[in-house]
């Protein structure tokens, strides 16, 4: 009898789990139980031929392995290299002394090479939690697992060399986190002509965490814009920086070695996706695009051709900053704090009320196409900015201007004034702290009860329109929302019809 503590992937959460192998007399056989899923009940194959490969003789016997917790399914071939070594200790090749403390982790080859696992930052935080002081992981993933804190990580090439470590204390290499990204210097605003009062609103968006549907022709610069929101946000922080790399790492989109990244992830789906690729899902969940965006920007262009559904799915995930995937076999959450920026036309062609074509859509078409974006979700989205074509006079102008560094110091310090009030983004601002946090002054708050009443806005619409305010007095600098900057939040409510 051995136990042996491993890992696995439960949505972007690692789950520790404790390996059990029993070997007794009786016909050789090798069951794996414990809720395994396809690539776990395939280990027994993989397990006997890597040991065989390193020298060491299988057992000939029965063996029963068992995964626990029991009611947990597990996915993926991390279990591998766990169950070999407990198969290894059960018959008595390794001590049992040797496996206290300490985590394994990794996909076995045939020829006994360990192959990188998804998730590898996830699982080694589950085994530190488990209470493990060691974790070996393939090499690999050895840049990504060592970014945990509070756990020592040796990277190995092959089960031999893991043997080796635990039977003669053979060295293995400690892996070392690849050092931060600089930040590249990406798109920037300046590159954009014209449109003063789009980037005014992206700005605005970014200081704040708010929503942004951007509408106007096609070529008036929407997907321009959107591509510049990252560069006007602040670098990421660390532990922004880790759950960046927990998620990522998860789905495997994260290439072996990456730096810890500084730049917000940007994220720009077709809007062909699916709901389960945009929200998450699939067997094993996996985190779809708004995962994928967490911490950064989620860019959804031509927002009506996005199916129904799928937008009508994106309205809670808009209010509670995550995804629960809810399965017969389980559930998972995962998080979903972005930043949401939208592109949309206002009509079927495009050119309705653009001055440079004719618009071939009738009322109908129009209707239909704008009937394709539900008032609800068109109410969670902050700010509303009608992009019209720029002049060729314009275009054709040297850029000028500030750009995008000195538009993120601005929303830095904006932010400042934000977490010195509390934990909370001006768009994230509970209910309950919204007026105190507002703090607007009489004569703003009578100008948003008129402007409540003439454009007839929601109770939703109206907080959201003084949480905009407030973001654009935090740029000015001001304790207090003064009638201007209530105004301007306003108008970016009030300016845009979408189709």
């Amino acid at each position: 009898m051995s136990r042996v503590l491993g890992a696995a992937l439960l949505g972007v959460e690692g789950v520790p789990v404790e390996v059990e192998v029993r070997i007794s007399s009786q016909l050789p056989r090798l069951d794996v139980v414990g809720l395994p899923e396809a690539a776990v009940r395939e280990s027994g194959a993989r397990v006997r031929a890597a040991i065989g490969a390193i020298g060491a003789r299988f057992p000939d016997r029965r063996i029963t392995v068992n995964l626990a917790p029991a009611e947990l399914r597990k996915a993926g071939a991390g279990l591998d290299l766990p169950i070999a070594v407990a198969i290894l200790a059960a018959c008595g090749a390794l001590a049992e002394e040797s496996l206290e403390g300490i985590a394994l982790l990794g996909e076995l080859a045939l020829d006994a090479r360990l192959r990188p696992v998804r998730g590898a930052l996830a699982l080694v935080l589950a085994a530190r939690g488990a209470g493990c002081r060691r974790a070996i992981v393939p090499g690999p993933n050895g840049a990504e697992a060592a970014l945990a804190p509070g756990i020592e990580v040796l990277a190995a090439a092959d089960l031999a060399a893991v043997v080796r470590h635990l039977t003669l204390g053979e060295a293995l290499p400690r892996a070392r986190a690849a050092p931060a990204a600089a930040r590249s210097a990406g798109p920037d605003l300046r590159d954009v002509r014209g449109q003063e009062r789009a980037k005014r609103a992206l700005e605005i968006a970014a200081a704040g965490g708010h929503g942004v549907l951007l509408c106007g022709a096609p070529g008036s610069g929407k997907t321009m814009l959107a591509r510049r929101v990252p560069g006007l946000l602040p670098s990421l922080g660390l532990e922004e920086a880790l759950e960046v790399v927990r998620i990522h790492g998860a789905a495997g989109t994260r290439s072996d070695g990456a730096p810890l990244p500084a730049e917000r992830p940007f994220r720009s789906p077709h809007h062909t996706a699916s709901t389960a690729g945009l929200l998450g899902g699939g067997s094993p969940p996996r985190p779809g695009e708004v995962s994928l965006a967490h911490r950064g920007v989620l860019f959804l262009d031509e927002l009506p051709e996005f199916g129904r559904r799928t937008l009508e799915a994106l309205r809670q995930v808009l209010e509670e900053r995550r995804v629960v995937i809810a399965r017969a076999r389980g559930s998972c959450a995962f998080p979903a704090h972005f930043q949401l920026v939208a592109a949309a036309n206002p009509c079927p062609c495009g050119w309705r009320g653009s001055g440079q074509r004719d618009c071939r859509c009738d009322e109908g078409a129009v209707a239909r196409y704008g009937a394709r974006l539900s008032g609800p979700l068109l109410d969670r989205i902050d700010l509303h900015v009608e992009v019209r074509p720029v002049r060729f006079a314009d275009l054709d102008r040297a850029a000028a201007g500030p750009g995008s560094a000195a538009a993120r110091e601005r929303v830095a310090e904006a932010q400042r004034l934000q977490q010195r009030r509390g934990a909370f983004r001006n768009a994230d601002l509970p209910d309950d702290a919204v007026d105190a946090a507002a703090a607007a002054t009489p004569d703003a708050r009578r100008l948003l009860g008129r402007s409540v009443e003439r454009l007839g806005l929601s109770a939703r619409a109206a907080r959201r329109v003084l949480k905009v305010a407030r973001s654009i007095a935090d740029l000015a600098g001001a304790a207090r929302i003064g009638p201007e900057a209530m105004a301007e939040a306003v108008g970016f409510r009030a300016g845009l019809h979408p189709p």
